[in-house]
């Protein structure tokens, strides 16, 4: 019997197998010469790269062009009037990605693009969107050097139906479900914006001594420093993977300094090591991977499970100096004017690599005061802790939406 796992109360009934091609219509899109692009009135003219525009996360709102009637007439366009539509790539690697958005107004569509028209008897737009987060289009990728699939690749694909009553709620459901999380994505980037602008303005660049933004009260100039004065950069030790245990001490390997500048995935452990002072980390420590792909990468240690880690051979650890605010040294080493110096010393090959006497000769300038450096500090913390937050509960809505694509369809 086709009945998804999960349903709203009072429907029982098995959903209808049909295709796609006897409840809507495929249709590729057309070319669309630079001449005829640039144009900011009239009807939208889609391409892939459209899907990537705020306010498109959903649904396609806005467009890079616009054609007129004029246009349209010129060149005997056929813009897409059977609405709501499906719109999404039909070749080249954007296929791959097998995303999809929902077009509600009249638009036309390039020829690396197609729309999938819904019938207003059979489909609410809204499950329709949804439903299509459920369909592998990349199944249909025809075997050659470049991604691609037809119309009627589409129209045969075979899907499950309710009635249109269950259909609205349960579109309703996931479209409340997208809205939040493209609060969350925008809140989180917002952030992320603002904080890169910040360290362009509460630091000085191009040699200035003073920062173009700073705190009410300091005036100082700052001073030119080398980093291993400031916070040098600590090598861990050679543990014996052949000594690894399930239980004890986890250990922060290389391959726990992940790309998105979190650290995770699974730990070994080691047993507890007498006098490990200079090998123990503890949380709010900045790390620095100094091999592998993740090499130059900066992350800051949170501890959970335990309020100590041990700091693995290949694993940096900028030291904490009570001369300096560490919160302020952690935004350093995270931000472009350290990447910048990193570029200049990183081994590129196989093995990527930097050492740690390298990193130390590393010149930056900083506020002598402390209570400046606490309060620029304790501001960035502030923006990474409110990144946090977004991006926590961006990742905690995805997987709810994703468990329930898989519950709520057959």
């Amino acid at each position: 019997m086709a009945k998804p796992t999960i349903r709203f109360k009072g429907y029982q009934d098995d959903w209808e197998q049909r295709k796609l091609g006897d409840i809507g219509k495929a249709r590729s899109g057309v070319g669309f010469p630079d001449a005829e692009q640039g144009g900011v009135t009239g009807i939208p003219f889609f391409k892939v790269s459209d899907m990537n525009l705020d306010g498109n996360e959903n649904e396609m709102t806005v467009a890079n062009n616009y054609v007129t009637a004029e246009q349209i007439a010129v060149h005997r366009w056929s813009p897409i009037t059977e609405l709501p539509a499906i719109f999404f790539a039909k070749v080249g690697a954007a296929v791959m990605l097998n995303r999809k958005r929902l077009c509600r107004f009249p638009f036309l569509l390039d020829n690396n693009t197609m729309a999938y028209s819904l019938s207003s008897t059979k489909w609410d737009a809204d499950f329709a969107k949804a439903l299509f987060g459920t369909v592998d289009l990349t199944s249909l990728v025809q075997v050659g050097a470049l991604p691609s699939y037809n119309a009627r690749d589409v129209e045969s694909m075979e899907i499950y139906l309710p009635s249109l009553l269950e259909q609205e709620q349960i579109g309703g459901f996931f479209k409340q479900l997208d809205t939040l999380i493209t609060l969350h994505q925008r809140k989180c980037d917002e952030t992320k914006r603002l904080k890169k602008y910040m360290l362009q303005k509460m630091f000085p660049q191009n040699g200035e001594k003073v920062p173009e933004i700073r705190f009410s009260g300091f005036t100082d100039d700052w001073e030119q420093r080398k980093l291993g004065d400031v916070a040098p950069l600590r090598g861990g030790y050679a543990f014996k993977s052949s000594e690894y245990k399930k239980d004890g001490t986890p250990i922060v390997r290389i391959s726990n300094i992940l790309p998105d500048g979190s650290i995770g995935a699974d730990f070994a452990c080691y047993d507890d090591m007498e006098n490990d002072e200079n090998i123990s980390l503890r949380n709010g420590d900045a790390l620095l991977a100094m091999s592998g792909a993740t090499t130059g990468k900066v992350s800051i240690l949170k501890c959970k499970n335990t309020d100590k880690y041990y700091q693995n051979q290949r694993v940096g650890y900028f030291k904490r100096n009570i001369q300096y605010n560490y919160d302020f040294v952690s935004t350093i080493v995270r931000s472009d004017l350290f990447k910048e110096q990193l570029m200049s010393v990183l081994v590129a090959g196989a093995q990527p690599n930097v050492s740690s006497k390298e990193i130390d000769s590393f010149e930056f300038v900083f506020p002598l005061n402390i209570e400046e450096q606490k309060k620029i500090g304790q501001y960035f913390a502030n923006l990474d802790t409110l990144i946090t937050l977004h991006q926590r509960e961006l990742e905690n809505l995805q997987n709810i939406k994703k468990f329930m694509l898989g519950k709520m369809f057959v």
